[in-house]
C-alpha cells in the first residue's frame, strides 16, 4: 500500500499543492519519487500494489503508474492524515484476505539500496505474519533533530533481525538525538509499517472503535465514502496506533541501512545530489542554464533562463516560470514558512 500525499512545503516552489513531490523526478534519473517506489517495491509484491492519493492527483498518479490497475487507486475526497488513508487501504484488503500481510511504504521516499530494503522487508513480513505490527528503522547516520526515533527493546523471539520496540520518541534535540545515537539502541522512524489488516484495525479498535467501525464501513460500501470521509478523524498511524500498541508491548521492529532518505527540505535534496566537485554548484535540471563562479549548492534552473550564482556557499537556488526562491542550505527548513505567509495573503495559485 502507498499512500501518496502531502505537498511538500519545504520544496516549494518546486514542490506545490498541484503538483507534490511524489510526482516530480527529483533525483535526476527520469522517474518521479513515486514511480521509483512502484520500482522498488514490484519485485516484492508483482502487482500487489493499491494507491490511497488526493482526488486532484489521481490522474496523474494513474499516467505515471500504467501497470497499476485503475480499481488500486482510491481517491481520499479530503486529506485526513495517515491513518485514515492506511486503514481504509487495510480495511479494504481485510475484505480481500484477512490473512494477508500488507507493507505502507511512502511515495516520496529515496533508498539507494533496493536489495537490503527488500531484505528488510521480508524479515519484517515474517514477524507481521505472527501478529505483530511491524515497523522498518533506519540506522541514523547523524544525530538529527527532523526524525522521529525508535527505541530498540529485546530481540524479538523467533526472528532474527527484529527487535521488540520500547517506545516511539518525537523529534528530539540535536543534544538529545546525539545521546540517543551514543546508546545505539535508537533508529530513525520513517513511518514503514507492515501488518496484517485485521491487526492494524483491531489495535485502532481498541483506541476507537468508532473510527475503525466506519473504516470498516466504507471498505464494505465504497459509495459511502464521499459522506462517511469528512467525519474520520485527522490523526498519524503513529500516534493512531503505533505509540499505544509500543507501550502495551506488541510492536517490532527491523532496523536496517539501505540509504534512506525523504528529502524533506533542499537541503538533504542538496545532500542526495551532491555534485563530485564539492567545491561546485549541484545542478537538477539542464547543467545549460547554470553558470557559478566561486559558489556551492545547489540549482535548479525551471524556468527557461540562465540562472547565475557567483561567490556564495551553500546557496539554494530554484527557478520556475512563476516563482524563485533563494536561500541558503542551512534555512531550508524556514522555505514552509514561505508557502504558509502566501497562502495567507491568498496566493494560493502559487501553492
Amino acid at each position: 500500500m502507498v499512500p501518496a500525499g502531502g505537498a511538500g512545503t519545504r520544496l516549494w516552489p518546486l514542490s506545490r499543492s498541484s503538483s507534490p513531490k511524489f510526482l516530480r523526478d527529483l533525483t535526476g534519473t527520469g522517474r518521479s519519487l513515486l514511480q521509483g517506489t512502484h520500482d522498488r517495491l514490484a519485485p516484492l509484491v508483482q502487482d500487489r500494489f493499491l494507491v490511497v492519493t488526493g482526488r486532484a492527483h489521481r490522474d496523474a498518479v494513474a499516467e505515471q503508474l500504467p501497470d497499476v490497475d485503475g480499481a488500486a487507486i482510491v481517491a481520499e475526497p479530503s486529506a485526513r492524515d495517515s491513518m485514515a488513508a492506511i486503514g481504509l487501504a487495510a480495511a479494504m484488503l481485510e475484505r480481500r484476505d484477512p490473512d494477508a500481510v500488507m507493507g505502507s511504504f511512502a511515495a516520496d521516499h529515496v533508498i539507494a539500496d533496493p536489495a537490503g530494503f527488500g531484505d528488510a522487508v521480508r524479515v519484517a513480513t515474517a514477524a507481521a505474519r505472527d501478529g505483530w505490527l511491524v515497523t522498518i528503522g533506519i540506522d541514523p547516520t547523524f544525530p538529527s533533530a527532523a526524525f522521529g526515533y525508535i527505541h530498540l527493546g529485546d530481540d524479538l523471539e523467533g526472528h532474527a533481525g527484529a527487535h521488540a520496540v520500547v517506545e516511539f520518541v518525537e523529534k528530539p534535540s540535536v543534544d538529545v538525538a546525539e545521546r540517543y545515537l551514543a546508546t545505539g539502541r535508537y533508529r530513525w522512524n520513517a513511518g514503514m509499517f507492515v501488518v496484517r489488516p485485521t491487526v492494524l484495525l483491531d489495535l485502532l479498535a481498541e483506541g476507537d472503535p468508532d473510527f475503525a467501525a466506519a473504516l470498516r464501513a466504507i471498505a464494505a460500501d465504497p459509495d459511502t465514502l464521499e459522506d462517511a470521509w469528512a467525519g474520520l478523524p485527522k490523526i498519524a498511524l503513529d500516534h493512531a496506533v503505533a505509540e499505544p500498541a509500543a507501550a502495551a508491548g506488541r510492536v517490532a521492529v527491523v532496523p536496517a541501512s539501505f540509504g534512506w532518505d525523504d528529502i524533506g527540505d533542499f537541503d538533504s535534496l542538496a545532500t542526495l545530489l551532491e555534485a563530485p566537485d564539492p567545491s561546485s554548484v549541484t545542478v537538477l535540471g539542464d547543467d545549460a542554464l547554470v553558470r557559478a563562479i566561486a559558489a556551492t549548492g545547489l540549482v535548479v534552473p525551471g524556468g527557461g533562463k540562465v540562472v547565475a550564482v557567483v561567490g556564495l556557499d551553500d546557496v539554494v537556488v530554484v527557478d520556475t516560470p512563476d516563482a524563485l526562491l533563494v536561500t541558503t542550505r542551512a534555512r531550508a527548513q524556514d522555505v514552509k514558512a514561505i508557502v504558509a505567509a502566501l497562502k495567507e495573503s491568498g496566493r494560493t495559485d502559487l501553492t
